[in-house]
């Protein structure tokens, strides 16, 4: 046995150089279908390319988006930017960074307009206004959700002076929540996990219950994306009110996906690898996505990169 295995070993630096090429060509094309899901790509492009007359009037109809503002670095931020959310009361975007925890005021051109330092706040992953003046901060390892009003002055924010809803839905470290995505008109709050495994939760009576009329649903909405996201991971949520439809932000598989949320139903997608939407490079680590109040779409990258869309 042993001489034969030898001999076997032996036999296989005789290949063709041009056949190791091949089988590692192969293996490459494997692992990008594997982890890009370029079958499952191609097989809903084509799905929603037929219907895309029914949707394309009354949805985001993300293939449309082309890249305006593309990586620009966010000036005086170093690392760690993480979540997005647009404020239209103020007409400015809300950001958060998760080392060291800090809220950010940025312009819808990525400009720096304010600080205000998180003290006493852990592993901020995410924001998400929720109007009358409220933001909700996601923190991923506690999985607690946290309600701040937003600052009228400069100066830190403390965790203890602020209420929070901790779910603990999943299992504690770096696996916790990592998106939310507000329908202020439904109060229903959507809450993505991002891996191990991927989770989208839907939590109603959020500001009800903060107001004091304690009415909390948590609905688990994993046949939403078991078969129709085809990403590894997600790191994002937003949802847009005027279509009632979720965009699903994945940063491994590069990916913004759309989806009907009354019934999960995958409406459209984009790819965020570089030479699709104009983008000249891939989206490096892609942690946030929200759209303003005329449809533009902004994103966020790790360590420090601003990105804004607008619809063809």
């Amino acid at each position: 046995m042993m001489s034969a295995a030898k001999g076997v070993l032996g036999r296989l630096p005789a290949l063709n150089p041009w056949t190791w090429a091949l089988l590692l060509l192969m293996l490459v094309a494997a692992y990008q279908v594997q982890v890009l899901h370029l079958d499952s790509r191609l097989y809903f492009w084509i799905k929603t390319s037929l219907h895309q007359t029914e949707w394309q009037g009354r949805s985001l109809w993300l293939p449309e988006y082309h890249v305006r503002i593309d990586a620009k670095p966010v000036a005086t931020v170093k690392d760690n930017l993480s979540g997005l959310t647009f404020d239209e009361r103020r007409n400015h975007l809300w950001a958060v960074l998760n080392n060291p925890e800090e809220l950010l005021a940025l312009s819808t051109d990525g400009e720096v307009l304010a600080r205000y330092p998180l003290s006493g706040f852990s592993d901020v992953e995410d924001i998400t206004y929720l109007g009358d003046d409220l933001l909700l901060l996601v923190e991923e390892r506690t999985q607690a959700l946290v309600v701040v009003k937003v600052p009228s002055k400069a100066g830190p924010l403390f965790r203890e002076d602020y209420r929070a809803l901790t779910l603990g839905l999943a299992p504690g470290g770096n696996e916790g929540f990592e998106g939310a995505g507000y329908d202020r008109d439904g109060d229903r709050l959507f809450v993505v996990k991002e891996h191990s495994p991927r989770k989208l939760y839907e939590i109603r009576g959020l500001k009800s219950t903060l107001q004091g009329d304690f009415n909390l649903e948590v609905i688990d909405r994993a046949d939403w994306i078991q078969h129709k996201v085809f990403a590894t991971d997600l790191s994002s949520v937003h949802f847009d009110a005027d279509t009632g439809h979720l965009a699903l932000l994945s940063d491994e598989s590069k990916l913004l996906m759309e989806l009907d949320a009354d019934d999960g139903r995958l409406i459209s997608f984009r790819s965020l690898l570089g030479g699709f939407a104009g983008l000249e490079d891939s989206v490096k680590q892609g942690e946030g996505v929200t759209f303003d109040d005329r449809g533009n779409l902004y994103l966020v990258s790790e360590p420090n990169l601003f990105y804004r869309f607008e619809r063809d």
